[in-house]
C-alpha cells in the first residue's frame, strides 16, 4: 500500500465538510502544562475568567460528602437543585435546564432549533463557542461587527429574517466585558418575532454593578422565545465541576430535555452547585475582589499608557501591540493571559482579576514585558 493510499481522504469513514472546517476551541493554557513546558514552579493563571478565590466553601464540603453516592446514577432532572434554584429566582422548576456548563445549553438550544444552513445571528465579537456550535450542526453563524467593543444591537436586528432561528447576545459580553443596557434592550425586543429564540448569556451576571443593566430575568413572560443562561462556573468557583443553566418558557425547556443526554450533569456537581447557591459570603468576597481588580487594574493600566475597555465582568480585555508576543513574554514570566486573536483582536490580550498578590505579579511583569519590547 502505498502512502498517498494511505492518505487519501477517500479511505474509511467519510468526514462531513462542515465538521473538516472546525477549528477546535482553544482554552487557556493549564498551569501545570506551562510549569512542564518552561521549567517554572510558581505559576499564576489569569486567563480563563476563574474565580480566583477558588470554590465556594460549602460547595466544596458537599462535593466531598457526595463523592460517598458516586456509584449511583445522578438524578437526570437535577430536581433537588432545580427547585432551590427555581425559589431563588422566582420560576417553576420546569423552566430550567441544566447541562455540563452553559456550553452544553447552548449546544441543546441549537441542536433542537436549527437545522442545517439555518442562519443564527450573533455578535461577530462574542463568545466563539455560539459559532462554532452552530458551525458544528451544520447551521449558518451570522456575526454582526461589534460598535466599539460593544454590540451592536441595532444591526443585530436589522439582520434578523424570516429565516432566522435564534439569536445569541452576551451581556456581559466575554470577552470584552460590555454591556447593553436596558433601553438598548427593550428597543432590541421590542419587534421580535415570537418564533426566534433570544438567549442571554449571563455568564457573568453576579459581577454586574451598572444600574442600567437590563434584568431580562423578569420579561419571560413578556417574550416566549427568551432564553435566559447562568452558570456556576463562574462566581460560585465550581468551573471543573461543570454545571450551567437555562431559564425559560417551561415548553422550550421541555424541548431541551427531549434531546439532552440521561444524567448528563453529574451527582458531585449538582450536589456542590446546591451548598454553592447558599453560600452568600463567598460570592460577596469574590464581587469585592473583582470590583478591587477593576479598580486598580484601571488605575495602573492608566499609568502605563496602555487603551483597554471598562468592563462589567471579571476580566479585562487591554491593548498591547501584539497579543501573542505579550502573552508569550508574560507566560515565561510565570504569568498566563489570554491573547485574543481567535476573537479578532490580535493587538489585545484578557486579564482575568486575581487576588492582591497575583494582580500585582501581572501588573508588574506586564511592566516590565513593555519596557523590554521598547
Amino acid at each position: 500500500m502505498s502512502s498517498d493510499d494511505q492518505n487519501s481522504p477517500s479511505r474509511g469513514p467519510r468526514i462531513p465538510e462542515h465538521v473538516r472546517a472546525l477549528t477546535p476551541y482553544q482554552p487557556g493554557k493549564p498551569i501545570e502544562e506551562v510549569e512542564r513546558e518552561l521549567g517554572l514552579t510558581d505559576v499564576v493563571k489569569l486567563a480563563s475568567n476563574e474565580n480566583a478565590l477558588g470554590p465556594s466553601p460549602a460547595g466544596l464540603a458537599a462535593a466531598h460528602e457526595a463523592l460517598n453516592g458516586v456509584h449511583r446514577y445522578p438524578e437526570g432532572g437535577a430536581v433537588m437543585l432545580a427547585r432551590r434554584l427555581a425559589e431563588r429566582l422566582g420560576v417553576a422548576p420546569e423552566q430550567l435546564a441544566f447541562g455540563t456548563g452553559s456550553n452544553e445549553v447552548i449546544d441543546l438550544l441549537i441542536r433542537t432549533f436549527v437545522r442545517v444552513g439555518e442562519p443564527v445571528v450573533m455578535s461577530a465579537d462574542a463568545f466563539v463557542v455560539y459559532a462554532l456550535i452552530t458551525k458544528s450542526f451544520a447551521g449558518k453563524p451570522v456575526q454582526i461587527p461589534a460598535r466599539g467593543f460593544h454590540h451592536d444591537l441595532e444591526a443585530i436586528r436589522a439582520a434578523v429574517t424570516a429565516d432566522t432561528k435564534m439569536v445569541f447576545l452576551a451581556n456581559p459580553n466575554n470577552p470584552t466585558g460590555t454591556i447593553f443596557g436596558r433601553d438598548e434592550w427593550r428597543a432590541f425586543m421590542s419587534d421580535m418575532p415570537d418564533d426566534v429564540v433570544v438567549v442571554v448569556d449571563q455568564a457573568y451576571y453576579e459581577y454586574v454593578d451598572d444600574p442600567s443593566y437590563p434584568e431580562v430575568l423578569d420579561e419571560l413572560d413578556r417574550y416566549p422565545g427568551l432564553v435566559v443562561l447562568r452558570t456556576f462556573s463562574k462566581i460560585y468557583g465550581l468551573a471543573g465541576l461543570r454545571l450551567g443553566y437555562g431559564i425559560g418558557s417551561a415548553e422550550i425547556m421541555q424541548a431541551l430535555s427531549r434531546v439532552r443526554q440521561p444524567f448528563n450533569t453529574n451527582l458531585v456537581a449538582q450536589a456542590a452547585a446546591l451548598a454553592a447557591l447558599d453560600d452568600e459570603d463567598h460570592v460577596a468576597r469574590s464581587r469585592e475582589l473583582v470590583r478591587k481588580g477593576r479598580a486598580l487594574f484601571a488605575e495602573e493600566l492608566d499609568a502605563m499608557s496602555l487603551g483597554w475597555v471598562p468592563s462589567q465582568a471579571n476580566f479585562v480585555l487591554v491593548e498591547v501591540g501584539s497579543g501573542a508576543d505579550v502573552t508569550q513574554a508574560l507566560l515565561e514570566r510565570g504569568v498566563i493571559v489570554r491573547p485574543m486573536d481567535g476573537y479578532g483582536f490580535p493587538n489585545h490580550v484578557r486579564i482575568t482579576f486575581g487576588t492582591d498578590q497575583e494582580n500585582a505579579r501581572c501588573l508588574d511583569g506586564l511592566k516590565h514585558v513593555l519596557v523590554d519590547r521598547g
